[in-house]
């Protein structure tokens, strides 16, 4: 963690990063900023065409330079996209980029928010649940490992329960850091 201002959010897919983020943003006068969004609006293209021209690798090289210049600014709050922690540079830049809270979630919780969004690149696959499972069993660690809070998503059911159990933590954590 760093001694700026900035918050980042790290978790799986459909954990609440964006719509939690937007909630938190406002209420700690930061700017939002999210890192799919950024590299898409910069790209031209959605994040499932990336992936069809390019592969991951050709994906996650884009997500690395956009973090690197995103985890430069200050007061924002970054919701980072879910396989931004698989790299270790990914890593080290979220790390240095302000407090990081990791927004977990169960596979069943996920499944249920995202089983009918056709841009979820991972999950078009026969079994989107057994992949979710796999996704959140590599990433758990290292959503940990970067995480100076984590605030999971199984007792709170809507975005502003989430930000509001945010708010919470950073205050008792990190008393007037915003």
């Amino acid at each position: 963690m760093t001694a700026g201002t900035n918050l980042v959010l790290v978790g799986p897919m459909g954990a609440g990063k964006t719509s939690v983020g937007k909630l938190l943003a406002e209420k700690l006068s930061l700017h939002f900023l999210d890192s799919d969004k950024e590299l898409e609006s910069r790209c031209g293209a959605d994040i499932p065409w990336i992936f069809d021209i390019e592969g991951e690798s050709g994906f996650r090289a884009r997500e690395t330079e956009i973090l690197a210049e995103l985890c430069t600014n200050s007061g924002i709050l970054l919701a980072t996209g879910g396989g931004a922690v698989t790299s270790e540079k990914n890593r080290q830049l979220i790390r240095g980029a302000g407090i990081v809270v990791y927004l977990s979630a169960t596979a069943d919780q996920i499944y249920q928010r995202v089983r009918h969004d056709s841009g979820r690149p991972l999950l078009q696959v026969d079994n989107p649940r057994v992949a979710i499972e796999d996704i959140l069993k590599k990433r758990e660690p290292l959503y940990r490992e970067v995480a100076d809070l984590v605030i999971s998503s199984s007792e709170r059911e809507t975005p502003s329960s989430m930000a509001a159990a945010v708010c919470a933590k950073i205050e008792e954590q990190f008393p007037n850091k915003f």
